[in-house]
């Protein structure tokens, strides 16, 4: 570890972390790491990333985790927890349904069942990584079936994913070219409606509450610091959540990497 916290190998970048920029308006380009590789066209994956959110004497901090240097994907880097949605995220019981806005901005990309399983999909990944669980307890107790022993210690306590906590804040694709690819949503939730204690694993390491105002001084992909940028600003202005809105889209169009609007 350096004197900073920081793991050994972890890339230190330059001044270009996506949210030092001007701040983006629909339909102008956006900043993207650069790869030293090429790798053969990939089809996005769907995938999903939970931003918990705490105010720590009124100064907002968020969780982040360190991805192991074996990683293919983003190695050395600080993420929020997620990952990719898995097959039984579309059967897996739920405490509380999305939020009616929420599920509309989800379905203005996937179906119901899709929008469902990427929700499911980010409280699980946390879960994994993180050991803290966006849950309350299942009305009919735990469930008879067996969903895969990465839920052990959540569902089978008789807890089930508070999807109604989460907030949809924006969506990204992975630029061709990469080893992986994924269509990610990015949600977000308080992290008083979190339970659990905080504990490593294999997928992320070093995980802490960082400042909003400090998380550029951590090694981080270009996408996650173009986020924090949208945490920010949502901390600022605060949406009203009874009314629907917009959010970023980051994607590429004819090798342009664009922000858009959804």
């Amino acid at each position: 570890m350096s004197s900073k916290g920081i793991p050994a190998g972890a890339v230190l970048r330059g001044t270009d972390k996506g949210y030092d920029h001007t701040p983006l308006k629909p339909g102008s380009e956006r900043p993207v790491d650069k790869v030293e590789q090429k790798y053969p066209y990939l089809r996005p994956r769907d995938a999903a990333t939970l931003i918990l959110v705490r105010q720590h004497r009124e100064i907002p901090e968020v969780l982040l985790g360190c991805r192991d240097a074996k990683h293919a994907f983003m190695p050395n880097r600080y993420v929020f927890p997620g990952g990719r949605v898995d097959r039984a995220d579309a059967r897996v019981p739920v405490a509380t349904p999305l939020d009616p806005l929420v599920e509309a901005r989800l379905r203005k990309a996937a179906t119901a069942q899709r929008a469902r399983s990427l929700a499911v999909a980010a409280v699980r990944e946390t879960f994994e990584e993180t050991g803290l669980m966006l849950a309350q307890p299942l009305k009919d107790g735990r469930p008879g079936e067996h969903f895969g022993e990465h839920w052990r210690g959540f569902l089978d306590q008789g807890l089930a994913p508070a999807l109604d906590r989460l907030d949809l804040i924006a969506r990204a694709v992975t630029p061709p070219g990469r080893p992986r690819r994924f269509n990610a949503r990015f949600f977000m939730a308080r992290a008083e409606d979190a339970m659990g204690e905080i504990r490593h694993s294999s997928e992320l390491g070093d995980i802490r509450w960082v400042r909003l105002d400090e998380a550029r001084e951590l090694p981080l992909p270009t996408i996650t610091g173009l986020i924090l940028g949208e945490v920010g600003r949502l901390m600022k202005e605060p949406p009203d959540r009874s009314q629907q809105r917009k959010i970023p889209l980051f994607t590429t169009v004819h090798r342009r990497h664009l922000m858009l609007e959804e």
